[in-house]
């Protein structure tokens, strides 16, 4: 399944993309993540990620432009990927923390490219894409922040209920949405387990009957080996 994974900072979705990372790669599946769309790039080296804060405003939207633009050869080239934020994401704190001089976030986002890495995307006519919208309550949302601090925090505790708001009407007017590839998910009140399961039964329509395969397949939790018996296939664990 081809995931592009939004929503408000804390909401869960770093967290279902490592779950779901870890479900496909238990079933023998090659996963390609790209979760570190948030500035400052949460791939880089800590003495990168520190640098990238004081970048000017027009290199930090050079290189967030071309890495979208980039990741739209990653959604098409890719069976099983995970896209964390991306555009959406970019448009929203952007808009919202551009001019804060006080923010890492630069002001002026290219607003005419903003539905046209999606036209690019649903262009290749991929059969299993997901928009999938991650979703928590303000108090949910702020005990987070405070329980497990982000190094590079983005957003402000009395900015949830606007942001929330702002990330629900671009999903909503998101051509993904339009084409009924939105999976909606409210983590409140649930564990990551939980909201997994929720994931992957509301992803079932969207699914292709291969994938569908996968995941009925009974796999051991530990790592295994396959063999095949008489031409009949079977895991069996790593001892």
């Amino acid at each position: 399944m081809r995931c592009v994974f939004v929503g408000v900072e804390y909401a869960g979705k770093s967290t279902l993309i490592e779950l779901l990372t870890a479900y496909y790669r238990q079933r023998s599946q090659r996963v390609h993540v790209d979760d570190h769309f948030t500035i400052p790039d949460s791939s880089l080296s800590p003495q990168s990620r520190a640098r990238y804060i004081d970048f000017p405003d027009d290199v930090k939207e050079r290189m967030q432009r071309m890495q979208l633009q980039y990741h739209v050869e990653v959604i098409k080239n890719y069976d099983h990927v995970m896209i964390g934020g991306w555009h959406i994401e970019e448009r929203i704190y952007s808009d919202f923390y551009g001019e804060d001089r006080d923010h890492p976030y630069y002001p002026r986002y290219a607003q005419s490219h903003h539905r046209l890495y999606e036209v690019q995307v649903l262009e290749a006519r991929l059969p299993d894409l997901a928009l999938i919208h991650v979703t928590a309550s303000d108090d949910t949302i702020r005990e987070r922040m405070e329980s497990d601090p982000h190094e590079y925090q983005i957003i402000r505790p009395g900015d949830v209920a606007e942001l929330k708001a702002r990330f629900a009407d671009d999903v909503a007017a998101s051509l993904f949405t339009d084409k009924h590839r939105l999976i909606e998910l409210d983590t409140t009140g649930r564990s990551p387990g939980e909201s997994l399961d929720e994931l992957l039964l509301k992803s079932e329509p969207l699914i292709t009957q291969g994938e569908l395969a996968i995941r009925s397949l009974p796999v051991p939790e530990s790592e295994y080996d396959v063999v095949y018996e008489n031409g009949v296939r079977r895991t069996v664990p790593r001892t």
